[in-house]
């Protein structure tokens, strides 16, 4: 990451208070999320972290915001890929839970259904992006969120190495949470205290 002046960067987004995350999920409720969606996909609600570091941009030129180990985590994989000659590139990270209302109202305006946002996209409040430890990548020659990139060179060596940083694939094929398969997401996770 190049350095920046602290002045320079751009404001860390806004995270929703207790009051404010109660509101969205009713948002949710609204546009058609089940009641009984987490027990069903075996997923739990995600806070938003208190707080997030600048990692950089994506591919659109977004400013790109980690927890701060995350980032860290990140920089480190990032780098150790650069080693490798393997160029690895953000396409998201921190997502609040008010955007992910905004991609299913998006989506229910371009005529999908509910069920068909579920199965690619987790429902507001259950998205592992609101936790700022998951990132979404691409690398030069693939297009970003699409499957091919498991046949990426990147792909090939984030399966081998992103383990040893702490990031693991959270959505692998036939995954219990019945969201389809996302090769290009992965999920950062503090490793284990030894007692």
């Amino acid at each position: 990451m190049n350095r920046v002046d602290a002045a320079d960067l751009p404001p860390p987004p806004a995270t929703a208070d207790a009051a404010r995350r109660r509101e969205l999920l009713a948002v949710a409720a609204q546009l058609g999320v089940p009641a009984d969606y987490a027990r069903s996909r075996g997923l739990r609600r995600v806070a938003e972290p208190a707080r997030l570091a600048f990692v950089g941009y994506d591919i659109h030129a977004r400013p790109q915001w980690l927890t701060p180990r995350a980032a860290q985590a990140w920089l480190q994989l990032r780098q150790a890929a650069a080693l490798g000659q393997v160029e690895l590139q953000l396409v998201s990270a921190f997502r609040s839970i008010e955007y992910q209302v905004g991609i299913v109202q998006r989506k229910l305006a371009r005529g999908q259904n509910i069920a068909q946002i579920l199965q690619v996209s987790a429902a507001p409040g259950y998205s592992e992006h609101h936790s700022g430890r998951a990132i979404d990548l691409t690398t030069p020659g693939f297009a970003a969120l699409e499957e091919e990139f498991e046949r990426s060179p990147a792909f090939r060596w984030l399966t081998n190495n992103a383990a040893k940083y702490g990031f693991t694939l959270s959505f692998p094929r036939g995954n219990p949470h019945r969201i389809a398969y996302e090769p290009w997401h992965w999920c950062w996770h503090a490793p284990q205290r030894r007692r």
